[in-house]
């Protein structure tokens, strides 16, 4: 039954919002809202990045979406030296580098309070993550209605891990199919069944990360073993196989090597699960480690061009998968 929920606004004020099934939860942390994406799902698309991950994989290209509390990220580029920050910040967590002009962050004393941010006009410091309602997403997301009718696309919720803010995931994705929408998420499958089964009957895709067969690989990868992921894998295709996509972030020197991806191949096969999407390694987000005072800690792999991947496509399709890039 649709239960009516009002949405606090900041001035303690109400107004009337969408009908959804739960009263908690009906905001959460979001750390950016992308439209236009044509490769996360069907058609065109409106991706909602959640804040939080229970993973640290190595090469993650959001490390900004990681660590569920809002952060503090630094652009030294663009600072104008007006020292604002420093004088903005309640607990002295930033100072001037020694022998430099640039501005550094103590984030061991840090309190992600954004009041640097507030004082800075050149964006050089920004506040990563922000808290949305339900309601404001949805405003957000439906401006592109048109577009979605049009190309069979939709909204994708991605992060870090959407599970990590589930009852606000599940909120979003019933305020979403009210209005229609085509649903799916981006997940690494590391939750609880218990979570993953709050959500998948809103869900009409799941993007299924599988990183490595081998568990404790796995583990060196991404901070975590793969016997969780694995099991939900196989639940989920259990209840409804066409509905999961699994996907490969194929990485050199991890990864790659033609009897780790057969592996999974072969592990797609055995769920019943016949698309399998190749995410070749990137490093666009190298920058951001250093922004967010963080290490980025591959480096030096080389980037790949489709020809180092038409043999695993052909071994996958040989198999009787359908393998794309």
């Amino acid at each position: 039954m649709w239960l009516p929920v009002r949405f606090p606004q900041k001035n303690n004020g109400y107004m009337k919002g969408l009908y959804i099934l739960e009263k908690k939860d009906y905001r959460g942390v979001v750390f950016n809202i992308q439209r236009y994406s044509i490769h996360d799902g069907p058609g065109i698309r409106t991706v909602v990045f959640l804040k939080g991950c229970f993973l640290k994989c190595l090469w993650c290209s959001n490390p900004e979406s990681q660590d569920i509390k809002k952060e503090i990220a630094i652009y030294p580029k663009k600072c104008t030296k007006c020292l604002n920050c420093i004088k903005a910040c309640p607990v002295n967590a930033l100072k001037l580098k020694e022998n430099s002009s640039e501005i550094e962050i103590d984030r061991s004393k840090c309190i992600r309070c954004g009041k640097c941010t507030q004082v800075c006009s050149s964006t050089a410091l920004r506040l990563i993550g922000r808290d949305m309602y339900v309601e404001e997403i949805l405003d957000e997301v439906m401006k592109d209605e048109v577009f979605y009718r049009r190309s069979g696309g939709g909204v994708t919720f991605s992060g870090g891990e959407p599970l990590m803010q589930v009852d606000f995931l599940k909120n979003l994705l019933i305020a979403s199919k009210k209005e229609g929408l085509h649903t799916a998420i981006e997940t690494s499958g590391f939750s609880s069944w218990q979570k993953i089964k709050k959500v998948i009957n809103y869900l009409d895709l799941i993007l299924f990360d599988i990183k490595h067969m081998d568990s404790e690989k796995h583990k060196q990868m991404t901070g975590v073993k793969n016997k969780l992921i694995l099991n939900n894998a196989r639940r989920i295709a259990k209840i409804d196989k066409s509905k999961l996509i699994i996907r490969i972030p194929f990485i050199p020197k991890y990864n790659n090597s033609e009897n780790e991806i057969k592996e999974i191949f072969r592990f797609a096969k055995e769920i019943k699960v016949n698309n399998i999407n190749i995410l070749p390694y990137h490093n666009f987000g190298e920058s951001k480690y250093i922004n967010l005072g963080r290490e980025y800690k591959i480096k030096n792999i080389s980037l790949l061009e489709k020809n180092d991947l038409e043999s695993f496509l052909e071994k996958g399709k040989n198999m009787g998968l359908n393998v794309f890039l």
